[in-house]
């Protein structure tokens, strides 16, 4: 159902309830007061219908039909166009589902649109009902319910991004291979909560600069002015969150690097005791070497090698088999490579 409640108040107490749109139109003529119209996702025709009954304008019209729109706050005449994005925490997949809530605040009507399952509307309402001598300042009194809803549910928001960075902050330090992910996930939330959180304090600073021009009941400007520091403080909290998501990036990266200096490290002493190991292989391959070429030599069977004749041959041959070795190893025992 498009319309979620439907009410007439005079006084700060509901008169009415009627059963559509267009009953509601009458009731309002009949009793005064003002209407409060709460609607989820409605049709075009709706939004057709609450445009003719009371003259909302065009450009907001349009915005609301077509959704996603940025937080802002709007004045068209003596009619206030209002748009929050509401934000939850689900603890299960730990992520922040952001939604849109669209508000029209006129002299004798407030109507709420909402495009997701938060806020909590029902529970304003039920709310300000309770207080009759809040709700009978009339409309700006369920604007003031409305915004005040939606910054407290930012609560739970802010404390769950809170958690998940001081999570980030101990898979850093263990090696978790997901944590560059992660922390790009949450940063992506988080500036996606500052465009949600910041543009409210341009919001309620526009608010006050009206109080005087529009004469807002004392009560109701602090009211406003309590909830502005709410938003103060979840804006700074944010701001925060973004600075430590930005440090924690660069720890990561600091460490990465860290580790493939060691890795690098591990790896060159490797390839250095490998070298000096084929240094050592080299070497003797060469001194063993020696002997066997004279050896070979003198075992090809030539019939004229006169050496073979001498009785001095076979010494001399042993003799140049050790000191081609022996000159060899003094070489490369100079040089370290054995």
């Amino acid at each position: 159902m498009p319309v979620v409640d439907n009410a007439i108040y005079q006084g700060g107490r509901r008169v009415a309830t009627p059963a559509s749109l267009e009953e509601t139109f009458e009731t309002r003529e009949t009793h005064g007061g003002f209407a409060w119209i709460g609607l989820y996702r409605p049709t075009d025709d709706e939004l057709a219908a609450l445009a003719a009954e009371f003259g909302l304008h065009p450009l907001a019209v349009e915005d609301t039909r077509k959704g996603h729109q940025r937080a802002k706050l709007e004045r068209y005449g003596d009619t206030l166009f209002v748009v929050l994005r509401p934000a939850r925490y689900l603890d299960a997949e730990e992520e922040v589902e952001f939604g849109e809530l669209h508000v029209f605040i006129g002299p004798d009507f407030a109507i709420t649109i909402r495009h997701a399952e938060s806020p909590n509307l029902a529970r304003v309402r039920h709310r300000l009902e309770a207080s009759p001598e809040l709700l009978a300042k009339g409309p700006e009194a369920v604007l003031y319910a409305v915004l005040d809803e939606v910054v407290d549910e930012y609560a739970p928001v802010d404390s769950g991004l809170e958690n998940d960075i001081d999570e980030i902050e101990e898979q850093l330090f263990s090696g978790d291979p997901e944590v560059t992910r992660r922390i790009y996930d949450l940063a992506s939330e988080v500036m996606e909560f500052q465009r949600a959180t910041r543009p409210l304090v341009g919001m309620f600073d526009a608010l006050e600069r009206g109080f005087e021009k529009y004469t807002v009941d004392l009560e109701l400007q602090r009211y406003l002015r309590d909830v502005k520091d709410h938003v103060l403080r979840i804006v700074e909290h944010g701001d925060t969150f973004r600075q430590l998501l930005q440090n924690a990036l660069q720890v990561h990266s600091t460490l990465v690097a860290q580790r493939q200096n060691e890795e690098t490290k591990v790896l060159s002493e490797a390839a250095v005791a490998q070298s000096e190991q084929a240094k050592k292989v080299s070497s003797w391959a060469a001194i063993i070497f020696a002997p066997t070429l004279v050896a070979g030599i003198y075992g090809m069977n030539f019939i004229h090698m006169p050496e073979l004749d001498e009785p001095w041959g076979y010494p001399f041959a042993l003799a140049l088999m050790l000191g081609f070795a022996g000159v060899l190893y003094g070489l490369f025992k100079r040089k370290g490579w054995l």
